[in-house]
């Protein structure tokens, strides 16, 4: 069962977006980046409550993703890229980005929060950050 609406439009965006923001960390990298953007469409607190849809996710802003504005971004998504959008959209979570809302990727350590969020681990070059339970309830929500 899919945790947020999509048309195919959306999987060809949420693929972009994470090969876009992720690629140089592998599948399992793209996969955590995701998580934060699916999260984002879930959330409905803090900067993400007029995000509704993918569409509103990808070209938030302000608070919204770099890779929008690099021509790489624009590329037609590889099959690869919508699978692993569509695991997503089914539900799939990966630690430490299972209820991030989100990502960045600092010159040295983590640090400990990041615009008053707290970290909740790292991936190889990206660091993530999930809200208090009591902030956003919405993103630990079950499905």
């Amino acid at each position: 069962m899919a945790v947020i609406k999509t048309r195919e439009r959306d999987i060809e965006l949420l693929g972009r977006l994470m090969r876009a923001e992720a690629e140089g960390e592998g599948e399992l990298g793209m996969l955590k980046a995701g998580n934060v953007m699916v999260n984002r469409v879930r959330a409905d607190c803090l900067d993400f409550t007029d995000i509704v849809n993918v569409e509103k996710m990808v070209f938030q802003s302000p608070g919204g993703f770099e890779a929008v504005q690099k021509s790489y971004f624009y590329k037609h998504p590889r099959e690869k890229d919508k699978r692993l959008a569509r695991r997503l959209v089914q539900g799939e979570r990966h630690h430490p980005a299972d209820f991030a809302l989100w990502f960045f990727r600092p010159e040295g350590s983590c640090p400990a929060q990041w615009w008053g969020q707290w970290n909740s681990g790292r991936y190889k070059l990206h660091c993530f950050y999930s809200p208090l339970a009591s902030e956003c309830p919405s993103v630990y929500s079950t499905y």
